[in-house]
């Protein structure tokens, strides 16, 4: 069998299902409504057995909301007819059809089959040489096609007969069908041997590990924007300036040194919101969403020139400024940033609280702005449990919890440069706000945080991956994270590959959409910071693994910005792709260094020139060297090796500068005793040397 990457059949001359040297069909297409759906994804599972994916818009289901903004969101993903070929090759052809509507609504249409069969030699698909004639008949729902030239004759049945089918599907319905192609040339079809070795083994996933290490380093340096110190969030969309993008990128690849967080600070703050616009949704303090400098946004057709768009680099902002101040311990580098973050506040404070009720809502001005400005950005992001779409105003859950982590750190981070009376407000209403967060937003019957609060303050009780960002900023009170962690856990979230945007038991699940079904690798360099954090070190190590097996499927070991979030199984050895999908992704870069980093228990406190250690290395990585690693004005170099009891040991190589580096778990931990904490830090002693 030869066909194009899709797996289809076309009017190619290496293209066909040849048998004994002969071209048996030389046509194999797929149409609904005589639209050939697009090829999402595709592989060979194994020689013999092809696996594929194909997408396209539902017939006769409207699409609720065009995306206009920087998602440029297609309709085959807000409503996605999934088309899933299984092909299997023995002494024949076998597929298996499966038809999902992932759609609200009914869908109705007409699936087909085009087929050819031309009986040529291989040796001439492009040129034509003998000629024959060929009969075609249908006979107990089976089609053969025969070709006869003088004393030569070959055939070709295919079951069922009829290749068209009228299909209706109910919202989240399967249909599936069995084609089977069976050749008759005059010979007898014996399988292959199976080979027993002689074969290169898969590399492993420590070998795995490093090459998505070492590309996502590569692709973060490549994607700097020449005229700004900072990088692009994504190629080929989002070439340009993104503010909770590049701020995430930053803190992720902290790993990488102070760079990337200290260049879009700057560039941030330059660009920060100074009067009141509408159009760009710009309000004085409030922080840039993204920045555009392509005809149509110079030309001012639309508002991403300079667009605000987003609630969460506000937060962000201020958050960024904290950790910058934990890696360098810097004043004078830190301080200019100060104004700028508490600006950001100001504006969450005083036009981000749009009722006052202590939560904070986003609700776009622009005519041209997006529906939501949460980090769930597309136009049906947030939705209600029974499917319905969520109307601004609207709190979600995760901005709360990024308003908290922001006002906590700052907090810390003023007490140290002097600013004590700011600082004590900050971390009161840090305060605060977790308690009336936990109130507000936990559903004590699901173990877990509400989507979202909507315009009547009525819980959006939808399942999706915001709570775990919840879990990472620790606003999460203590006796509720193992619940929470578990409930990220269970099958209708986590896929295999990853947790999920939205619980694939919910009716508007889709797992080609952007956010209602898809897998996002940057939530999960987040997550697995806020596993460390409790000391959940066995799901930091399940989560971490899920992403690197992930990257090992994708081309040169590279995260995508988003995949499928079809379970991991054996109808689904692999995930689809969203079709739009940036490729590199900063964000999508940056969090494989988040993963490493809670793998490792590293937290850099430079002020006290101090790096906290816990390393948990799992089996599949039992060894790993991290070189050069800045901490305040120092460096060090430090081996870390699991050992034969699954404990993990680490050895300082080089150290230059002043840098005390310390074992111990994170005081939040859930997991840690009093007993091995202090085992731990006599233990720094002698590892540390």
């Amino acid at each position: 069998m030869a066909s194009g990457l899709d797996g289809t059949i076309e009017d190619h001359p290496e293209h066909g299902f040849f048998v004994h040297e002969t071209r048996l069909l030389s046509r194999w297409r797929y149409t609904i409504d005589g639209e050939a759906p697009w090829p999402n994804a595709s592989s060979c599972v194994t020689q013999d057995h092809w696996l594929g994916y194909f997408i396209i818009a539902a017939p006769g289901v409207p699409i609720a909301e065009t995306d206009t903004g920087s998602g440029q969101v297609p309709p085959a993903s807000q409503n996605t007819l999934e088309l899933r070929v299984d092909r299997t090759l023995d002494d024949g052809l076998h597929e298996e059809i499966v038809l999902t509507n992932y759609t609200p609504s009914v869908t109705s249409f007409t699936f087909a089959i085009e087929v050819e069969a031309d009986f040529a030699d291989q040796a001439e698909t492009r040129k034509r040489q003998q000629f024959g004639e060929i009969a075609r008949r249908v006979e107990d729902d089976a089609l053969t096609f025969e070709y006869t030239s003088g004393t030569y004759r070959s055939a070709v049945t295919i079951r069922p007969a009829s290749l068209r089918f009228a299909i209706t599907l109910a919202p989240h319905q399967t249909w599936r069908t069995q084609i089977t192609v069976t050749p008759n040339v005059g010979r007898a079809f014996r399988p292959p041997p199976t080979w027993e070795g002689g074969l290169k083994p898969r590399p492993t996933l420590e070998t795995d590990v490093l090459a998505t290490l070492s590309q996502a380093r590569d692709d973060l340096a490549a994607l700097h924007l020449g005229d700004l110190d900072t990088v692009a969030a994504g190629l080929p969309l989002y070439v340009a300036l993104f503010g909770r993008d590049t701020l995430t990128a930053g803190w992720q690849a902290g790993l990488l040194g102070p760079e990337l967080m200290t260049g879009t600070l700057r560039e941030l703050a330059r660009v920060q919101g100074t009067r009141d616009d509408p159009w760009r949704d710009e309000q004085p303090g409030k922080m840039l969403h993204e920045a555009h400098s392509g005809p149509l946004s110079m030309l001012n057709l639309n508002p991403r020139g300079r667009s605000y768009s987003s609630i969460t680099t506000s937060g962000l902002y201020a958050f960024i400024v904290a950790e910058l101040w934990h890696w360098t311990g810097d004043k004078d580098l830190v301080r200019p940033f100060l104004e700028p973050a508490l600006r950001a506040l100001q504006w969450l404070e005083r036009d981000g609280d749009l009722d006052g009720d202590g939560f904070y809502e986003y609700k776009t001005r622009s005519p041209m702005g997006p529906r939501h400005q949460a980090w769930k950005d597309s136009p049906d992001a947030i939705v209600y449990e029974d499917g319905g779409d969520v109307e601004a105003p609207i709190a979600t859950c995760e901005e709360q919890a990024f308003v908290y982590v922001a006002k906590l750190h700052l907090a810390e981070t003023l007490w140290w440069l002097g600013e004590r009376e700011l600082s004590k407000r900050l971390y009161r209403e840090s305060s605060e706000l977790k308690k009336r967060f936990n109130d507000a937003f936990w559903m004590e019957d699901e173990g877990f945080y509400a989507m979202a609060l909507d315009a009547d303050k009525r819980q959006v009780r939808s399942i999706g991956s915001n709570a775990g960002h919840c879990l990472a900023a620790a606003i999460t009170d203590a006796a509720l994270v193992p619940r929470l962690a578990d409930r990220l856990f269970a099958d209708d979230l986590f896929s295999g590959w990853g947790i999920r945007t939205l619980s694939s038991d919910h009716p508007r699940y889709n797992p080609f959409s952007y956010h209602l079904g898809s897998i996002w690798p940057v939530e999960h360099g987040t997550f697995a910071i806020g596993f460390w954090r409790y000391g959940l070190h066995d799901r930091v190590q399940q989560i971490a693994r899920a992403q690197f097996e992930a990257a090992s499927l994708f081309e040169f070991h590279r995260l995508p910005e988003l995949f499928g979030g079809h379970p991991r199984d054996e109808e689904h050895p692999f995930p689809a792709i969203y079709p739009n999908a940036c490729s590199p992704q900063a964000w999508s870069a940056s969090a494989v260094f988040s993963l490493l980093q809670a793998m490792l228990g590293l937290y850099p406190y430079a002020p006290l020139k101090m790096l906290v250690v816990d390393p948990h290395l799992p089996e599949w990585l039992p060894e790993l060297t991290l070189s050069d690693l800045r901490v305040g004005k120092a460096r060090v170099t430090i081996h870390f090796k699991r050992g034969k009891h699954g404990r993990t040991a680490y050895r300082i190589l080089d150290k230059r500068g002043t840098l005390h580096v310390v074992r111990q778990a994170t005081p939040w931990s859930l997991t840690s005793q009093p007993a091995e904490r202090l085992r731990d830090a006599l233990a720094s002693l002698k590892e540390g040397l």
